[in-house]
């Protein structure tokens, strides 16, 4: 540059502070995310249900049994199985067990055969939603099996599979 004139201002330490600023502010946000990844994927856990339910009969519409009892098993609590009879092959079930804080609902479909003294059933249960302490649990393709009592419509139930939360 010639004598006289002004030199034009130096922009590099400007450029360079908001470059940095820039990387930290980045590196938080990607530290961030990627922990709370970290953390969402290691507090999911899996349970291995095997429960047991004997249930009686509380009320009767039709082909449909409304059923409480208690769940014995990975998870004990209170059980409730509404178990409808949609053909001479095939049930389908709402079951609900509420173990202490919380409760798991799921779905189920099993074919139905009846014998002399019980009528029994085996398909398979998907859990629907979950409350409190299992409010993220889900799973698909779990067992679902049991009897009916002909003599008082009594039921027994069988679940099994795995249960992520």
């Amino acid at each position: 540059m010639p004598l006289g004139k002004p030199h034009p201002p130096r922009r590099t330490g400007v450029l360079t502070s908001a470059a940095v600023c820039v990387g930290v502010l980045l590196a938080a946000i990607l530290f961030s995310a990627t922990g709370a990844l970290a953390r969402s994927a290691t507090s999911a856990r899996v349970i291995s249900l095997d429960e047991h339910g004997a249930l009686h009969l509380v009320s009767k519409h039709g082909f449909t049994l409304n059923e409480q009892g208690s769940a014995s098993g990975t998870i004990r609590g209170a059980i409730s199985v509404q178990l409808k009879i949609v053909s001479t092959s095939r049930v389908t079930a709402l079951v609900t067990v509420s173990p202490h804080g919380g409760s798991i609902s799921g779905e189920g479909t099993a074919s139905y055969h009846k014998g002399t003294s019980a009528a029994s059933f085996s398909g398979s249960l998907s859990i629907k939603r979950g409350s409190g302490t299992y409010s993220h649990a889900h799973g698909s393709g779990l067992s679902f099996s049991g009897t009916i009592a002909r003599s008082n419509d009594a039921i027994t139930v069988h679940v099994s599979g795995r249960l992520s939360e």
